[in-house]
């Protein structure tokens, strides 16, 4: 028995919901989402509510069952309220600022790292050090944060890097026994 499948999505106010046999649409304040899903688990919507049913309980439709649901609940806070993911520049002359629609950042390197601002995601740079990526897409913001983090990883010695807010870096010791 899925406990997250089982569970009706609410639909809050301004958000529409159309569901074209696997295909579900999502309209919002923030866009419109639009995803495929297997044509196994069905999708129906009764009232303010979304329904997800499966067929049996085989193993993969129970998997599919919970998926669905929680990408379809995903969907409409998306388009309702958004995802945002903040990151964090550490390190002596390492910085970023916005120019236009890219994202241009100094990490030390003998040159300047730049990143376009892709579609459905928005950068903002309220200091030299952070960094915000929101948008309606839940895969897309991580993802594009992942990329951005990618750029330069925090390092175990000093931490200098890009992290997340509130990501926890395991500090190392450097070289023991010096001066002997």
């Amino acid at each position: 028995m899925s406990r997250i499948g089982n569970k009706p999505i609410a639909i809050v106010d301004g958000v529409e919901v159309k569901v074209n046999g696997s295909e579900v649409t999502v309209k919002g304040a923030k866009g419109t989402l639009t995803n495929t899903f297997n044509s196994a688990i069905s999708v129906a919507v009764e009232g303010n509510e979304v329904i997800v049913t499966r067929p049996s309980d085989a193993k993969e439709h129970r998997a599919l069952h919970g998926l669905t649901r929680t990408l379809i609940a995903n969907m409409i806070e998306g388009v309702s309220k958004g995802f945002s993911k903040e990151l964090e520049v550490n390190g002596v002359g390492y910085r970023v600022a916005k120019q236009g629609n890219d994202l241009v950042m100094n990490l030390g390197y003998s040159h300047q790292v730049i990143m376009p601002e892709i579609d459905g995601i928005t950068i903002e740079v309220p200091n030299p050090n952070r960094i915000i990526i929101s948008g309606p897409d839940k895969q897309k913001v991580g993802q594009f944060a992942a990329e951005v983090r990618e750029k330069r990883p925090p390092e175990p010695y000093k931490g200098k890097g890009i992290k997340y807010v509130g990501e926890y870096i395991r500090r190392k010791e450097g070289k023991a026994g010096k001066g002997k």
